[in-house]
C-alpha cells in the first residue's frame, strides 16, 4: 500500500494544524489534535469521528465546545494522517484499546465521549470494558470510579438491516483483502459527480471546504484503505449483544434527514437498553455537526449541564 498522507504536503492547510501533535503508542502512529481545558477546574472530553472521516469532521465543533472543556479528539487506526492499524488491531475492541492506551499516554481522563457514527460503537465499546472493571472494584470495596457520559452523534451501533445487513461484512472483507481495491475506489470516488452523490446519500448539505477536505481523503488509497479494514473487522452483532450491560449513561443525538443511520435505530437500541435518552435534530442529515456546529454544540453542553 501506498504511504498516507503527507503533514508536510497535504497537512499545510489542514483544520486547526496548529492544534495537531504525532504520538506513537504501542505500534500505533497517532494524529492527535488537543484543546487545553479553558480553565484548571475544567473537565476534559473526547471526539470519535466515524468511518472515512477524521479530525477534520469536528473542525467547527470542537473550537465551540472547547471554551468549555478541554478537548482529544485523534484520527482513528487508518484514517487521516494517523498510520494504519496493526494487522488484527483494525476492529472495534482493537481501535478501543488502542485508544484507551493513547489517552493514557496523553495523561487524559475524559469525563465525556462524543462519537459520531461508528466513533459511538468504539465508544460504547470502550465503557463496556471501564463499566465491567468499575463493577468488579466495587464489588472488591474501591471507591466508585468516577462518572462518565457518552454520547452519540447518528450513533451506528446496531447492524444493517435486510440484504445490506448479510452482504456488508463480506463484502467489505473481500474489498480489503485485495490490494488493488483501495486505488480504484480512491480513484472512481474522487470523481466530482461521484463524491457529490457519496455526500448527498448522507441527507446533510456540506460546504465547499467540507467537500474539499472529504475528497483529499478519498483521494488517499491509504485512508481508503484504512476504511475498507475497518468496515471488514467491524462485529456490530457483538456489540447489539453487549448493549444491555452498560452501565455509562448514553444519550443519543439524531437527525432526522440521516441518510446513513436510519433514525429510526435509536428506537432499536432504546429497546436494547430502556435507560437511553434520545433527542432528535429536524432538517439536518449524518454529517450534522458539520451542517450545523452551533446547534449540536449548544445541545451538547446542555446534555453535560455545562
Amino acid at each position: 500500500m501506498a504511504s498516507g498522507l503527507d503533514w508536510r504536503t497535504d497537512g499545510r492547510d489542514w483544520p486547526h494544524r496548529e492544534r495537531s501533535r504525532f504520538v506513537d503508542v504501542a505500534g500505533q502512529h497517532w494524529h492527535v489534535q488537543q484543546w487545553p481545558p479553558p480553565r484548571p477546574d475544567a473537565p476534559s472530553w473526547l471526539l470519535l469521528h466515524g468511518t472515512g472521516a477524521s479530525t477534520h469532521s469536528f473542525r467547527a465543533l470542537a473550537p465551540l465546545l472547547a471554551t468549555h472543556v478541554g478537548i482529544v479528539a485523534p484520527d482513528l487506526p487508518g484514517h487521516g494522517f494517523s498510520g494504519s492499524a496493526p494487522i488484527g488491531r483494525a476492529g472495534m475492541e482493537g481501535m478501543a484499546q488502542a485508544v484507551r492506551m493513547l489517552l493514557r499516554e496523553l495523561g487524559v481522563a475524559p469525563v465525556c465521549t462524543v462519537g459520531h457514527s461508528a466513533g459511538a460503537a468504539i465508544a460504547v465499546r470502550m465503557r463496556l470494558r471501564e463499566d465491567a472493571n468499575a463493577e468488579k472494584a466495587e464489588k472488591a470495596g474501591a471507591t466508585p470510579a468516577a462518572p462518565h457520559r457518552l454520547i452519540g452523534l447518528n450513533a451506528a451501533l446496531l447492524p444493517l438491516g435486510g440484504l445490506a445487513g448479510t452482504l456488508f461484512s463480506p463484502a467489505a472483507k473481500l474489498l480489503a483483502l485485495n490490494p488493488l481495491a483501495p486505488y480504484f475506489f480512491s480513484w472512481h470516488a474522487a470523481q466530482g459527480a461521484v463524491l457529490t452523490r457519496l455526500l448527498g446519500s448522507t441527507g446533510s448539505k456540506l460546504d465547499a471546504e467540507g467537500a474539499a477536505l472529504y475528497r483529499q481523503l478519498i483521494e488517499s488509497p491509504a485512508h481508503v484503505a484504512g476504511a475498507l479494514t475497518m468496515m471488514a473487522q467491524w462485529d456490530l452483532p457483538a456489540l447489539a449483544r453487549d448493549l444491555p450491560r452498560l452501565r455509562t449513561p448514553l444519550d443519543l443525538v439524531v437527525a432526522e434527514a440521516d441518510g446513513t443511520v436510519p433514525p429510526s435505530d435509536a428506537e432499536r437500541v432504546r429497546r436494547l437498553l430502556p435507560g437511553v435518552t434520545v433527542h432528535r435534530l429536524p432538517g439536518l442529515g449524518h454529517l450534522a455537526h458539520e451542517e450545523a456546529p452551533a446547534t449540536v454544540a449548544e445541545l451538547l453542553l446542555r446534555l453535560v449541564r455545562l
